[in-house]
């Protein structure tokens, strides 16, 4: 049964007023607590706190989201670690009435579910908010009996969680009873797992401030997710994800080179193998130009590569062929028509997956040789000291996701700790806590973060008048004490031009020049002259935000209103960053 969610869906909010978002980045713009985009929400946290969205207050789109959180997980029927979120948003615009009124009717008229197979949870209600009673009533009067809502505390109906600083508020879960044996109870009861969640309508009402505090938003907001995998399995009535139209053209090929069959034996090492590869495809074909290397998103990009040539080793696939780039072929073909630079940066993919490949040709038999041997020093129930998990990551370029995993194998731990400890005394940042990044920060929209991310457009504008139009961005990281901005260059930097381009930054701050931003068509951003070096992360209208004889840019905020506001701009470091693209790192004082 051909569902083709995606399409479905954009369609119908398309018929409900509301305008397509094209899928941001799979790096996160402003949002130093996650590597990834991890939810559909996260580009949207600017709007969502009350700036005016260019494409206006009901918006939808299909977007690109990663998760290494279950990562031990992966190889089973349904976590994977790229996924794609469908979502409508309403900021300011609609609340829960409509919300409420068209889930319903997407789910029981466009996609044809039985209401009988439906149930909902709400929010319970504590000291911040109260019971939802309300979106209760509106799930009554849509369809849905008494007995098949739940009302459930907020680890279960409070997104994102009440830990987590930013917009947040209440939620209603739908989910959808699997079992096509038996049909659902009368009523519904939340333990039983045959009931899977397939979409979360979040109703926005508060900000969860740094001092703890719930602040009423100046806007009520509708953020909504189903996640696309999840819910074609459900539709299509399997409970494995993997037999889905979503990813049987992959497992067909993944089948074909390896001779075997997807069955009992094979099923986990093949999910791994298509999981990561359609991963590996997104990340590596993505406009952020992440390559693979021992930190951040190119740390976790080797390491999937990584991964998943020692399962298809485990197929008997030959991992010297060129197996991987035929998988990769299958899957850019599926997402072409979705996300058009799957297709045209191809050349990327391949090259990240050959040359990826022939370094850990070379040294994963050692590697899997000396973990063995160091495996074998280890009685069962015992550990693995963090010291040998190190020297096996940085001798033999063996993954610590590896090393535990075939340690479990046989009954024994390792000192991660340990080995964080040894991996931050080597590098110079160590990944030691990056884990906290793919829980799903929210974006940091803060005063501090606007001033740099004003600074990184004139950094920016004054690297192109010293060193010519050849300068393009190509990734930044802003946080509330720094940025990072990494640009095309063949060279390093000399510290003379880094000076200049100093001097340049501060003299438009000692100029007081007020920030322009227009909302406009695409084509007609790009014809005024406004730099804009993602085009795959842009929407028909767009964000211009201009400082008049120094930059000109496409962006998505946040923004100073005046240069004023900068203070003193200071470059402390510039360095390569990977082959032709050099980082600078400044801070405002």
């Amino acid at each position: 049964m051909k569902i083709d969610l995606k399409n479905k869906y954009i369609q119908y909010f398309l018929s409900k007023g509301h305008v397509k978002m094209e899928s941001a980045s799979v790096v996160p713009e402003n949002d130093p607590s996650s590597l990834f985009i991890t939810a559909g929400m996260q580009p949207l946290v600017p709007y969502l706190l009350g700036a005016p969205h260019p494409l206006g207050k009901r918006i939808t789109d299909y977007q690109k989201c990663f998760r290494l959180t279950d990562l031990d997980l992966v190889g089973d029927k349904t976590h994977h670690t790229f996924f794609e979120m469908l979502g409508n948003w309403s900021l300011g615009d609609y609340f829960k009435e409509e919300a409420v009124a068209w889930s319903y009717e997407f789910l029981t008229q466009v996609l044809s579910i039985p209401p009988a197979r439906l149930a909902v949870t709400v929010f319970e209600g504590n000291d911040v908010a109260a019971r939802d009673e309300e979106t209760a009533a509106l799930w009554k009067k849509a369809g849905i009996p008494e007995e098949r809502i739940a009302y459930l505390p907020a680890e279960d109906n409070w997104w994102p969680s009440f830990e987590q600083h930013g917009p947040c508020g209440s939620d209603t879960e739908i989910f959808y009873w699997s079992d096509n044996e038996n049909p659902a109870p009368a009523v519904y009861d939340p333990s039983d797992k045959r009931w899977v969640e397939i979409w979360n309508n979040v109703f926005m009402q508060y900000n969860h401030t740094e001092s703890g505090a719930f602040e009423e938003l100046a806007q009520k907001n509708v953020d909504t997710g189903m996640g696309v995998e999840r819910a074609t399995a459900a539709l299509e009535g399997v409970d494995d994800n993997y037999l889905t139209e979503i990813w049987q053209p992959i497992m067909d090929k993944i089948c074909e080179l390896s001779g075997k069959e997807y069955n009992q034996d094979t099923e986990r090492a093949m999910r791994i193998v298509a999981d990561h590869m359609r991963a590996v495809v997104m990340i590596a074909a993505d406009g952020a130009n992440i390559l693979p290397s021992n930190k951040d998103q190119g740390y976790i990009l080797r390491m999937l590569i990584r991964r998943m040539l020692r399962y298809a080793k485990m197929l008997d696939i030959d991992i010297t062929s060129d197996f991987d780039v035929q998988i990769a072929a299958v899957i850019a073909d599926m997402f072409a028509a979705y996300y058009p630079e799957v297709r045209e940066n191809f050349g990327q993919v391949e090259k990240v997956l050959v040359s990826e490949k022939e370094k850990f040709a070379k040294t994963i038999e050692r590697g899997l040789k000396e973990t063995m041997r160091f495996l074998g020093e280890v009685e069962a129930g015992g550990r693995l000291a963090g010291e040998k998990a190190f020297r096996l990551f940085d001798t033999f370029g063996f993954p610590i996701e590896m090393t535990v995993e075939l340690a479990g194998e046989k009954g024994i731990s390792v000192d991660t700790e340990g080995f964080q400890r040894c991996f931050a005394e080597h590098q110079e940042k160590s990944r030691k806590g990056s884990e906290h990044k793919f829980k799903g920060g929210l974006a940091d929209t803060g005063a501090e973060t606007a001033r740099l991310h004003t600074a990184t457009h004139l950094l920016q504008g004054a690297l192109r008048t010293l060193l010519g139009d050849g300068v393009q961005q190509k990734g930044s990281n802003i946080t509330a004490e720094r940025l990072r901005f990494d640009f095309s260059f063949d060279r390093k930097v000399t510290r003379e031009e880094l000076d200049k381009a100093e001097a340049i930054v501060n003299q438009a701050i000692a100029e007081k020049i007020d920030v322009i931003k227009t909302d406009m068509p695409y084509q007609e951003a790009q014809a005024s002259g406004a730099l804009g070096f993602f085009k795959d992360k842009y929407n028909d209208v767009v964000s211009v935000y201009e400082i008049p004889g120094y930059s000109k840019e496409i962006c998505g905020g946040p923004h100073a209103q005046n240069t004023a506001e900068l203070g003193h701009f200071k470059i402390v470091k510039e360095e390569a960053c990977s082959s032709g693209v050099r980082r600078i790192k400044a801070i405002l004082d």
